[in-house]
C-alpha cells in the first residue's frame, strides 16, 4: 500500500468510488480509496438502482441531472455494463395539492435542463396497461428516468478511476485520522499508515464513527428501508416474450410507494410512518451485506393501495424483502463539502438517494477539492447548513420524520415539527400568546406570522383528500386549534400576513430576529483583514455601518454581512441565522494566523428585536434618553443606548424598507426589552410581524438573499451589487476574478418583475421566464407586495432583457402569466421612509 497519495477516499460504496473516479477524471491520479470490506458491501448492494431526477431541492436537482448523463455513457467509455434502464418515471397525482406540486416541480426542472411530459390517465395507462387509472388527475413523466444495477455501476466507476491511475485497496479498515503538525493528515488502517492532503470521509453507515475519528458529529442517521420483490407474474412475462417495452418506474406518491418491473415480476418500495433509524452508533465493525428482519405489518397500508392501483401485485406471491439501511439527514438531502472546522477534510454522506446523486455528488466535490469551488450552487446540500443542535437525539427523530415525509406533498411554506421546539428565544413564549404561527430555521424558532386570538382553520379544510398522505397544516397548537394550511397558493396566512405588512407601513411593528449569526472582530489587524475579504468599503467612522459581501474565489457572492463599526478597530457582523456554521466556517479559514486579529461567534449572547414602521422613532425615543433624530442618529448608523433600565446596541437597518432600528440586546434583558416596546407602542398602533411579512416588504425593496439571487453561480455584479462591490478600493478577496467576469460578459441580470393576473397563486422562485416560447431565465423570489397592491417576482434574465418595461412571461403552477421589468425597489425607490 501507498505511503503518501494526494487524496484518500474512505468508503467503497458508490458514493465513494465516483468520488474516486471524478478525482482522477480532474486530473488527480495520485488518489486512493480505502473499503474495509469489498466494494459495495454497505448500502449500494441491496439499493433498488432507482434514477430519480424529480427533487424540488435545485443543488440536488442538478446533482442528480448530471449522474443520469453520465451513467449513459460509462458503458462506452469503461467496456463496464451498468445496467442502465432509461424506462422513464411517471408519478401519478390524486389530489389538486399534489399537482399543484408537479406543476411547481415542471417549472423548476424546465431551469435546469431536465425534461418532464404532463400525461392523462388514458396516457398513463397505455404506458402502464397493468395500472388502474380510476382517481388519478394526471401524471408527469421523466423519459431519461429508470434504475440501474448498482454493483454494476460502482465496478465501472472503479474500473474508470483505475485506468486514470487511481487505486483501491479494499478489505484495508481505517482505524483513525489524525492531522500532522505539517496540515497533512494521516491515515491510519490495519495495512499501514497513509499521509494525504485531503481526506473524503463517504463512509455511508459509518459517517458518525469516521467523523469522531476527526471530532464531527457527522448529521447523518441511517434509517430502516424496506422493499418487496414479488415472483414474476405472466401477464409481465407475456410483454416480454411479445417483446413490449417495459412499462417503467410508477409511483404513486400519495400512497407513498414506488413500483418498477424486476425479472419478470414487480418491486413495490413504501416510505412508510414509522420506519426506524438504525446503526444509531454506526454498524458493528464485522458488517457486510447486511440486512434486517422484515416487518411487513408497518408497510399494510402501502400493500393495500399498491393492489388498488395495480392489482397484478396482489396476483404474485412475494420472492424476497429487502430491509435494509439508508443513510438520512434531518431534511433528507446529502451533505456534500467541506467539513466544519477541518482544513481539506471532506464529507460525501447522508445519501437517501446514493445511486441517484453518486455521479454529480462526486463531480461536484471533485472540482471544489481541484478547482477551489464548485461549479453549481451547492448551498442546499452543504455540510454546514445543520449546527451543532443536530445532535444524535435530535437526528432521532428528525431523520425518521424525513424518512416517513419522502412523498409527502412538500408544500413551500412547510415546517416540519419533530425535535420541536428546540432552540427558543427568552420572549418565545410571549410571541406565541400574541398568536405566532412558528417557522424553524437552524434549529431557532421564529414567528412566521401572527393569527388572531381563537383562530383555526375550518375543519373542511384539513385533510379533505381521501388519499394515504393527506396531512395538508402545521400540528395544532397548544390550544388544540390548527392555525395554518399548506398551499402552493394563497394559504389562509395570506390575509393576516397583508395586516402585518400594512400595520408596519402605517404605524410600527415589532420582530424577533434573535436567530441572526452574529460574531465580534477586534485586534489591531481588524479593519485591514475585513477589507481584504469584504467587497464593499469598510465604514471609516465609528458608529458607522455597511452592507458587505463575502465572494467567492470566481467572483460570486459566498455570504451577506452587516458590518457595524464600534470601536477603532472592533466591528460587530451581522449575518444570515441560517447560515452560522457555513459563514462562521469561512471567516475562520480566512481569518489571519498571526494573531493580529480576534474573532469570536457572540449569537446566542445577543437578542435582536426589529422596531420599524413610520412611528418606530417616537416609539423608541419614549424609552431612551438617546436623541434619535436625523441628526443625531441618521441612517446606517449605530449607538448604545438604554431602552428603559435595559441597554442595547441600536443600528438603524433593517430588511423591510422602512424607518426603524434593530435592536441587539443581552439575550437576558430581552423580555424586559420587549414588554417595555410593547407598552410603549400601543398608543402608536404596535403590533408584532413575522418572518413572512418580512419576505413580502423585501420583495417591494428588491432586497437580495443568499442563495436566491445571490450566489456563486452569479457574478456579485449579475445580481446587482453595484452598490456595495467596489473593484477600485484595491484588493480583496474575488475581485480579480469579478472583473475578469466582467470583461467576458455576464449571462445574467438580476430584475424586479411586475407578475400580471395573478389571482391566488404568486410566484415562489426557481419559475421559468420566457420570450416568445425561449427560457430566458428564472425567478429567484417572488410574493405579494402588500404596500404597493402588486404580485412580484425578482429574477435572473439575459442581460439584454432587463431593461425597464420589458415584457415577459413567467410560468406559475402550469400557467404562464405575463411579467413587466419595473424599477429596482418599487415601494420607496428613493428610500426616502429609511432616511425619514
Amino acid at each position: 500500500m501507498k505511503t503518501h497519495a494526494r487524496v484518500v477516499v474512505i468508503g467503497g460504496g458508490v458514493v465513494g468510488v465516483s468520488t474516486l473516479y471524478h478525482l482522477a477524471r480532474k486530473g488527480w491520479s495520485d488518489v486512493v480509496l480505502m473499503e474495509r470490506k469489498e466494494l459495495t458491501s454497505g448500502s449500494t448492494w441491496h439499493a433498488a438502482g432507482l434514477l430519480p431526477l424529480f427533487n424540488m431541492s435545485y443543488s440536488v436537482g442538478q446533482i442528480h441531472k448530471y449522474s443520469v448523463a453520465l451513467y449513459k455513457t460509462l458503458e462506452e467509455e469503461t467496456g463496464q455494463h451498468v445496467g442502465l434502464r432509461q424506462v422513464s418515471n411517471i408519478r401519478l397525482a390524486r389530489t389538486k395539492a399534489r399537482w399543484d406540486e408537479f406543476m411547481y416541480y415542471a417549472g423548476v426542472a424546465k431551469t435546469i435542463g431536465v425534461d418532464v411530459r404532463v400525461l392523462t390517465p388514458a396516457q398513463v395507462k397505455a404506458i402502464w396497461p397493468l395500472c388502474e387509472t380510476d382517481g388519478i388527475l394526471g401524471a408527469i413523466q421523466h423519459p431519461e428516468d429508470g434504475y440501474v444495477q448498482p454493483a454494476d455501476l460502482t465496478q465501472a466507476l472503479a474500473k474508470g478511476a483505475r485506468s486514470r491511475g487511481a487505486e483501491i485497496y479494499r478489505y484495508t479498515t481505517v482505524l483513525g485520522i489524525e492531522q500532522t503538525p505539517t496540515g497533512e493528515w494521516l491515515v491510519k488502517t490495519d495495512k499501514g499508515d497513509i499521509t494525504c492532503e485531503h481526506v473524503v470521509s463517504a463512509s455511508g453507515n459509518f459517517a458518525r464513527k469516521t467523523g469522531q475519528m476527526v471530532g464531527l458529529d457527522v448529521p447523518v442517521i441511517p434509517v430502516e428501508h424496506q422493499y418487496i420483490v414479488t415472483e414474476p407474474h405472466p401477464a409481465i412475462q407475456e410483454r416480454r416474450r411479445q417483446g413490449l417495452p417495459e412499462m417503467g418506474v410508477l409511483r404513486e406518491s400519495d400512497s407513498s410507494w414506488y413500483m418498477r418491473e424486476e425479472a419478470g415480476g414487480l418491486l413495490l418500495g413504501p416510505y412508510e410512518v414509522g420506519a426506524p433509524c438504525c446503526y444509531v452508533d454506526g454498524p458493528d465493525a464485522q458488517s457486510e451485506y447486511e440486512l434486517f428482519q422484515e416487518d411487513l405489518d408497518r408497510l399494510a397500508p402501502h400493500i393495500e393501495t399498491a393492489i388498488a392501483r395495480v392489482p397484478a401485485f396482489g396476483e404474485v406471491g412475494i420472492k424476497k424483502v429487502y430491509n435494509g439501511a439508508i443513510a438520512y439527514t434531518p431534511d433528507g438531502s446529502p451533505i456534500v463539502g467541506p467539513a466544519w472546522g477541518l482544513r481539506n477534510f471532506w464529507l460525501n454522506e447522508g445519501h437517501s438517494f446514493g445511486v441517484t446523486a453518486a455521479g454529480g455528488a462526486g463531480w461536484q466535490l471533485a472540482e471544489w477539492i481541484v478547482e477551489g469551488e464548485p461549479s453549481i450552487d451547492m448551498m442546499g446540500v452543504d455540510p454546514r447548513r445543520f449546527g451543532p443542535y443536530a445532535s444524535r437525539g435530535y437526528l432521532r427523530e428528525k431523520n425518521e420524520e424525513a424518512y416517513a415525509n419522502v412523498f409527502t406533498t412538500h408544500y413551500p411554506d412547510e415546517e416540519r415539527a419533530a425535535a420541536r421546539p428546540l432552540r427558543q428565544t427568552p420572549c418565545y413564549d410571549r410571541m406565541k400568546a400574541l398568536g405566532a404561527v412558528f417557522g424553524s430555521v437552524f434549529g431557532w424558532e421564529r414567528p412566521g406570522w401572527f393569527a388572531p386570538p381563537g383562530y383555526e382553520v375550518p375543519a373542511n379544510e384539513l385533510n379533505t383528500d381521501d388519499v394515504l398522505l393527506n396531512e395538508n397544516h402545521a400540528p395544532a397548537a397548544s390550544d388544540g386549534k390548527v392555525k395554518e394550511r399548506w398551499s402552493f397558493r394563497r394559504s389562509n396566512s395570506f390575509p393576516f400576513v397583508g395586516e402585518e405588512c400594512r400595520n408596519v407601513m402605517e404605524n410600527v411593528g415589532l420582530q424577533d430576529m434573535s436567530a441572526f449569526a452574529k460574531y465580534e472582530v477586534r485586534g489591531p489587524g481588524a479593519e485591514a483583514w475585513l477589507d481584504s475579504i469584504l467587497a464593499n468599503r469598510i465604514p471609516k467612522k465609528i458608529g458607522r455601518l455597511a452592507l458587505t459581501h463575502l465572494l467567492s474565489q470566481n467572483g460570486g457572492v459566498r455570504c451577506e454581512f452587516t458590518v457595524f463599526r464600534d470601536g477603532p478597530q472592533s466591528f460587530y457582523l451581522v449575518g444570515a441565522g441560517a447560515y452560522e456554521r457555513h459563514d462562521w466556517d469561512y471567516l475562520q479559514r480566512l481569518k489571519p494566523r498571526d494573531g493580529s486579529v480576534e474573532l469570536q461567534k457572540v449569537t446566542t449572547q445577543y437578542g435582536v428585536l426589529v422596531l420599524a414602521g413610520p412611528r418606530s422613532r417616537e416609539v423608541l425615543q419614549t424609552l431612551t434618553d438617546t436623541d434619535l433624530g436625523n441628526a443625531n442618529f441618521p441612517w446606517l448608523s449605530g449607538q448604545n443606548i438604554s431602552v428603559g433600565a435595559a441597554t442595547a446596541r441600536a443600528l438603524r437597518v433593517n430588511f423591510v424598507g422602512e424607518l426603524g432600528w434593530e435592536l441587539h440586546h443581552p439575550i437576558e434583558m430581552q423580555n424586559y426589552i420587549f414588554d417595555k416596546l410593547m407598552a410603549a407602542g400601543k398608543p402608536f398602533g404596535i403590533r408584532p410581524f413575522g418572518i413572512k411579512a418580512m419576505d413580502s416588504l423585501r420583495l417591494e425593496k428588491s432586497y437580495r438573499l443568499i442563495p436566491r439571487e445571490l450566489s456563486i453561480e452569479y457574478a456579485a455584479l449579475e445580481s446587482g451589487l453595484d452598490r456595495f462591490v467596489h473593484p477600485n478600493k484595491g484588493q480583496f478577496l474575488g475581485r480579480d476574478a469579478l472583473v475578469a467576469w466582467r470583461e467576458k460578459g455576464f449571462k445574467n441580470r438580476f430584475v424586479t418583475l411586475d407578475v400580471h393576473g395573478v389571482t391566488d397563486a404568486d410566484a415562489r422562485g426557481s419559475e421559468p421566464l420566457w420570450l416568445n416560447g425561449e427560457l430566458i431565465g428564472r425567478s429567484t423570489s417572488g410574493g405579494y407586495g402588500w404596500r404597493i397592491g402588486k404580485s412580484l417576482a425578482l429574477g435572473m434574465v439575459r442581460p439584454d432583457l432587463g431593461e425597464i418595461g420589458q415584457e415577459l412571461e413567467i410560468t406559475i403552477l402550469g400557467q404562464n402569466h405575463r411579467c413587466t421589468v419595473i424599477e429596482e425597489s418599487p415601494f420607496d425607490p428613493n428610500n426616502e421612509r429609511l432616511r425619514a
